[in-house]
């Protein structure tokens, strides 16, 4: 994985003061974040996507997992429901990744967490880890299951409103 080449051309304009402490700050946007899970097909590309979602391009946002597999068929549907199309998402694992330089990795799993641990020992990222449920483990019928799926897509939205308000948006708590 290579420099830090991505990452300025993203980044181009913002100093690197401003960067350092953008994680750190719940006011300010990180430049770049990374989501992690175990399997990058449901938690961390839904974390992606409503990322992108809220902020757009202010914010350049990838996902990885440790182990990928194929994009959970329920979330595509869920995202649907919201007007995001997460039905292209392609699953990442982090040895794919362009870059190894992020401001922020979120981890969604322990295992993931683990794995983040181990990508950003040699640089200046912040680690914030987020344990979420995996609405997969959810048993019965599909609507059932969709309701779980829903539930975790509203909490991760709520979520990322609290830790990245968007601009001129009140803070919340």
């Amino acid at each position: 994985m290579g420099g830090r080449g991505w990452a300025r051309a993203w980044l181009s304009g913002r100093g690197v003061a401003e960067r350092a402490g953008a994680a750190e700050r719940a006011d300010e946007l990180p430049g770049s974040v990374l989501f992690a899970c175990t399997q990058n097909a449901l938690r961390s590309p839904t974390a992606e996507a409503l990322m992108k979602y809220l902020h757009g391009r202010r914010v350049y946002v990838q996902s990885a997992g440790v182990r990928p597999n194929p994009i959970d068929p329920f979330v595509i549907a869920v995202l649907d429901e919201i007007g995001i199309d997460l039905s292209g998402h392609r699953p990442r694992a982090f040895d794919d990744l362009e870059d190894d330089y992020f401001d922020l990795v979120i981890s969604l799993s322990p295992e993931a967490h683990h794995r983040a641990v181990e990508l950003t020992r040699t640089g200046a990222c912040a680690i914030e880890f987020w344990p979420v449920l995996d609405p997969s483990l959810t048993e019965g019928s599909r609507e059932t299951r969709l309701d779980a799926y829903r539930t975790f897509r509203d909490d991760l939205l709520a979520r990322l409103r609290r830790r990245f308000p968007l601009p001129g948006a009140p803070v919340l708590g």
